[in-house]
């Protein structure tokens, strides 16, 4: 079936055409469009994702070489510098953004079943923010400091395969706490956040959601004992109470009880106080949530290291949110790409190997299914192996 078909087709064919268009109508994508189409920028900005292409122009040098393979590999227009980086500038990006979560919206169904590390039925979400720093001269938007640009990515991480389920794209002087306000929650679902995060007014709403959160405490949090439950201190949660806030102001932006988990992490030597409006998990589980919200640093480290999204082919707005939900739904193709293959290999093995072969002519799977000692070779030197 695949006989005679380059590797990048074969990966395209696991995106949705349909959806696609329906995004691009969504926001009159091609209204005076001849030529170069959207699907033809998404394609030149993921095979730029795939191969690490440094520049528009590198990009062009690379697909020109392969010009007699392009209308093959889903092109129907020649690749021009200038032809893309217009597109880029001009064209909305919220098309890349709807059709990536689409994407994530497939690929949440497929790990749906994942574990984590901790054994619970219910939804549980990381939110967290990275910086990409930017030149402030180039991206004048991008305002973060007095002399220094940066955008910010505010990401709502599922921990069951670490798929990022809501992302927004704000100047690097938006606060990370503000995202909460436009965050739709789910009733049931836990989100697990650091202390960034604390705003008892903003926990108060989480509250009313019917929704869960786990965070830790400031070192200047007031409040007010109520009772006690008994704890196994060899565990190493030392204290588990139930408490309300102390003060005014406190008191009224969240007047119902909290639970306030003591706990010691054996691994850093370190004492750490956790809230949480779950009165039903043990303290030890609320600990461990919590340890599991580091996914999320990590998952921002192996963007920023597999996927170009540190330097942009653009500077203007739109042209940097497109590049980076481009990445975002490369990444989750590729995510997609490896439950439905049942591959073993890690989204690092298997971008390593897509990066040299797009141009290859043999089945998909043929190509990623690598043996296990290979693939554990290739895995021991990524030290950000989050997803084998």
């Amino acid at each position: 079936m695949n006989a005679g078909r380059t590797i990048f087709a074969q990966l395209m064919d696991f995106v949705s055409p349909y959806e696609f268009r329906r995004c691009v109508d969504r926001y009159a994508g091609h209204y005076k469009v001849q030529r170069f189409s959207c699907w033809d920028q998404f394609l030149c900005l993921a095979f730029a994702q795939l191969t690490y292409r440094e520049s528009l122009r590198d990009i062009q040098a690379c697909l020109r070489v392969a010009q007699p393979k392009l209308y093959h590999m889903g092109f129907r227009s020649t690749v021009a510098r200038n032809t893309l980086a217009h597109a880029n500038e001009v064209r909305d990006g919220r098309i890349y953004a709807d059709f990536a979560q689409g994407l994530i919206a497939t690929a949440r169904g497929l790990y749906a079943t994942e574990p984590f590390g901790v054994e619970l039925q219910q939804t549980v979400y990381a939110l967290d923010a990275t910086v990409i720093d930017l030149c402030l001269a180039l991206f004048p938007w991008a305002t973060f400091r007095k002399r220094k640009g940066a955008v910010k990515l505010h990401t709502l991480l599922d921990l069951r395969g670490n798929i990022p389920t809501v992302l927004f794209i704000t100047p690097g002087r938006v606060h990370d706490v503000n995202i909460l306000d436009t965050l739709v929650v789910e009733a049931g679902a836990i989100y697990v956040f650091d202390r960034g995060y604390l705003d008892f007014a903003r926990l108060a709403r989480l509250h009313q959601a019917q929704a869960f959160f786990v965070t830790r405490a400031k070192r200047n949090f007031r409040f007010r004992y109520l009772d006690s439950r008994p704890v196994d201190r060899t565990t190493g949660v030392a204290s588990d109470q139930t408490i309300r806030l102390y003060g005014f102001y406190s008191r009224r932006r969240y007047p119902d009880r909290l639970r306030r988990i003591r706990y010691f992490d054996a691994e850093r030597r370190k004492w750490l106080v956790f809230l949480t409006n779950n009165f039903t998990l043990p303290a030890l589980t609320i600990a461990q949530l919590y340890k599991c919200r580091w996914q999320i640093e990590l998952f921002f480290k192996w963007l920023k290291q597999h996927l170009r999204i540190k330097a942009f082919y653009g500077t203007s707005e739109n042209a940097v949110k497109t590049q980076i939900w481009i990445a975002l739904a490369v990444y989750v193709l590729v995510a997609i790409v490896k439950k439905r293959l049942r591959l073993e290999a890690s989204l690092y093995t298997i971008l390593q190997i897509l990066s040299v072969s797009l141009f290859e002519k043999i089945p998909l799977d043929q190509a990623l299914a690598l043996s296990r000692k290979v693939a554990q070779e290739a895995d021991s030197a990524n030290q950000l192996n989050l997803f084998e």
